[in-house]
């Protein structure tokens, strides 16, 4: 038992420290923070609440890795290279489509109610 809370401690860990060193992060965490603050002045419906939920938790958590995978390959060289290059771009341009994507369901759900 004592493992389990122990994960979950770990994980917490991981989450603030991505949103004291990541811009990226406090950006995602300010919008979600500011769509949920519009999501109750809309008064959404519950499907409406289940798709915002995945969209910011799911940007959130391709952030995340996003920062992982920079985070090792930073740990494993200090000198260009081009697969590390390329690994952080894609990882980048995962978090750039979603982000992307984010925006298209927020007009889709918030745009109607304008």
């Amino acid at each position: 038992m004592n493992s389990i809370f122990s994960s979950f401690r770990h994980a917490l860990e991981g989450f603030l420290t991505a949103i004291k060193t990541e811009r990226n992060m406090k950006i995602h965490v300010v919008i979600g923070l500011l769509v949920i603050i519009l999501g109750v002045y809309f008064h959404l419906s519950l499907l409406e609440w289940a798709i915002l939920s995945l969209t910011i938790g799911g940007m959130l958590s391709i952030e995340l890795i996003n920062t992982a995978i920079e985070r090792v390959v930073d740990l494993e060289t200090s000198e260009f290279h081009p697969l590390a290059k390329q690994a952080k771009d894609v990882a980048a341009a995962a978090c750039f489509i979603f982000a992307c994507t984010s925006v298209v369901i927020g007009f889709m759900i918030f745009l109607p109610k304008l």
